[in-house]
């Protein structure tokens, strides 16, 4: 696999839906950004019965390209949401009020919560930026493994945390294809920032897509589509271990906070960017926590120096 198997080769005009494959299509939204890149992908399945997967911003132009892209002929069954962040589930509630169809989802934006984060949530400031739908609430929460019927289609929910606690993928057996959300993208690596981002879980959930083993595409929420899923899988896992290590090294000349870990290990980023890096070296320490590889100096935080167990 290459060094950097990124693919930034892609450039759809917003509101103009793509065929992808047979009764299946995708819409990006007009919300490019850093953290979105051309924009949030939202997929429709079907043909008669049709899932919005991933309806996007409360965007009114994106909801108008949605319904003239449903048409007629069809109608929407279903809105599924990968999660609950502003660019993927805002515009579900209005779009299932329009075609009286359910919204599915692994839960509101809160309840997944492993109590660790939480716990952290409810103590600290601790940044972030992606933004959080804190009103999203699912008509029907959805349980690992169930898989939802469309007339042409079904899909299979994987309870995928760790980019956001209540983040799924779903599974489109006919295809063997998965539509990945951000759990994996094609253009980047995924953010994981607590307390809505969790190491722990993320790494859990890239082994599970990775023991899958047969899944030959993946229709992530944003880029283009993966024809090697299952090696950006590794990729991304290979990554974390590596920033792991480089952690771990740190660690071991004496303790430190992950602002000054940040410093030390992301030398070629600007200096703009460092705290956003502290917050990713923070998602480790939290992890390597859990793992009881480290430990805190005082009371698990933001700014807390982390020590080698043992050291």
């Amino acid at each position: 696999m290459p060094e950097t198997p990124f693919n930034t080769a892609f450039f759809p005009e917003p509101g103009i839906p793509e065929e992808l494959a047979p009764g299946l299509r995708r819409l990006v939204a007009p919300n490019a950004s850093a953290m979105t890149f051309r924009g949030t992908n939202t997929y429709l399945l079907g043909e008669a019965a049709i899932a919005v997967i991933d309806p996007g911003p409360d965007d009114a132009a994106h909801y108008d390209a949605i319904l003239r892209a449903v048409g007629r002929a069809g109608r929407i069954s279903h809105v599924l949401v990968t999660h609950s962040h502003v660019d993927h589930s805002p515009l579900a509630a209005r779009l299932a009020r329009a075609a009286d169809a359910p919204v599915l989802a692994l839960g509101d934006s809160f309840s997944q919560r492993s109590e660790l984060m939480a716990r952290l949530a409810a103590r600290f400031d601790l940044g972030g930026g992606e933004g959080v739908d804190a009103g999203f609430r699912p008509d029907r929460t959805l349980a690992d493994g169930e898989v939802v019927h469309g007339g042409e289609w079904q899909l299979e929910a994987l309870a995928t945390p760790g980019h956001f606690s209540n983040h799924l993928c779903f599974a489109w057996p006919g295809e063997q294809a998965v539509f990945s959300g951000d759990h994996v993208m094609g253009w980047a690596t995924t953010l994981v920032s607590p307390p809505d981002g969790d190491l722990t879980a993320f790494m859990a959930s890239l082994a599970r897509m990775a023991a899958r083993g047969d899944d030959r595409c993946y229709f992530p929420g944003h880029g283009a589509e993966l024809a090697d899923p299952l090696g950006m899988v590794a990729y991304l896992a290979d990554h974390r271990r590596n920033r792991e290590s480089q952690i771990l090294a740190a660690l071991d000349d004496g303790d430190a906070t992950p602002l000054a870990l940040a410093q030390r290990i992301y030398t070629e980023i600007p200096v703009e960017l460092i705290p956003a890096a502290a917050r990713n070296v923070f998602a480790h320490l939290v992890d390597l926590v859990e793992r009881n590889l480290a430990v805190a100096v005082d009371d698990l935080s933001p700014t807390t120096a982390f020590r080698l167990i043992g050291r």
